[in-house]
């Protein structure tokens, strides 16, 4: 057996088990952060596969050959739908009233960022309505200061910790409000947003921690079903964005969809994947922007880097009356309930 053989089995093993140890019901960072890669490792696996024909006719090989194509299998299963080979979920405006437009965009800075003018120029540019801007400190904040004069409304709430976050809107806001939804150093946003033609939307924004190797998911798990519920309560217009940690095909974030009924634009168009901005083949889709079915998708793209590790992500949405009747929102079964409250009570 060549030492090609034994490193193509060693590597084929890793990528098995990494495709396995998902399946397991656990809040280890470990084991939830396994979530990320999967369209790494499908092409890894896809390569192993190749290699390991290639190079070897044991019959052994060739059992483990059809063990990492099913491997293959569950990690495309995931990823499937956010390709444009799924059909959308969130469907698309063909025409919009300004007074029914709503755009924003989305962006964590990478707090050691200092490149403070790359980010201001992009936001003046492109000129949303509201602007989410998440692990600012207060050098962020006084950065970018210049903003104040083009959004008469904002939320700002600067920490040193990365969990920092500044919200400025065009638009009126209604309650606006820093949350600690479970660890009282880790803020949350919630506010009501007067959209051009009078209605009213509420926003989440969010940022919670992530699931490192060493730390639990479970604060992550339980904030994303904690708004979930809340914006089950609320029926009305809704968006939820931010940096949530989560990537959109992990059990978390469905289960989110499924008891908010939020919408997922990324269904059947792409990942826009928005970590890690200076790792090309390490990107998974981190920061997201879900909404109600009172909204279309007018417009969804990654915007160039501005030195964060982060790039921002730009939607713009279409608040219209018949946009309901054109789409069908998630559900949740009750099983999904009785996880989201495991989810919670395994958090506090």
């Amino acid at each position: 057996m060549t030492y090609l053989t034994l490193a193509l089995k060693g590597i084929a093993g890793l990528l098995v088990a990494g495709t396995l140890l998902p399946l397991i019901e656990t809040n280890l960072g470990l084991v939830r952060s396994l979530d990320f890669p999967r369209l790494q490792i499908a092409v890894a696996l896809a390569a192993c596969i190749v290699g390991l024909l290639l190079v070897s006719r044991d019959t052994s090989d060739v059992i483990l050959a059809i063990a990492m194509a099913a491997a293959l299998v569950m990690q495309v299963r995931y990823i499937l739908p956010f390709t444009p080979l799924a059909a959308t979920q969130a469907k698309s405006a063909t025409s919009c009233e300004p007074g029914a437009r709503l755009s924003l965009v989305v962006l964590n800075v990478l707090q050691s960022n200092r490149d403070f003018g790359a980010a201001l120029d992009l936001v003046t540019r492109r000129s949303p309505d509201i602007v989410l801007l998440l692990e600012t400190d207060s050098g962020w904040q006084e950065a970018m200061a210049p903003l104040r004069a083009l959004y008469p409304n904002r939320v700002e709430q600067p920490q040193d910790n990365t969990y920092g976050l500044l919200f400025y809107s065009r638009l009126p806001l209604r309650g606006p409000e820093i949350r600690f939804l479970l660890q009282d150093d880790v803020p949350s946003l919630r506010t009501d947003i007067v959209l051009p033609d009078g209605e009213t939307a509420r926003l989440y924004g969010l940022h919670p921690r992530p699931p490192h190797p060493g730390q639990s998911s479970a604060p992550r798990d339980a904030e994303l079903v904690i708004v979930a519920r809340e914006v089950a309560q609320g029926r009305g217009p809704t968006i939820v964005a931010g940096d949530l940690n989560d990537v959109a095909w992990s059990r978390t974030t469905q289960l989110f969809q499924s008891i908010s009924g939020l919408l997922d634009p990324r269904q059947g168009r792409g990942l826009f994947a928005t970590f890690h901005a200076q790792w090309p083949v390490m990107r998974w889709p981190l920061d997201h922007v879900f909404f109600s079915e009172h909204f279309l998708l007018a417009g969804m793209e990654r915007l160039p880097g501005v030195g964060s590790d982060h790039f921002p992500i730009a939607v713009s949405l279409c608040a219209a009356p018949h946009a309901p009747a054109r789409q069908e929102k998630p559900t949740a079964t009750a099983e999904d309930h009785r996880d989201a409250q495991e989810a919670i009570e395994a958090a506090r």
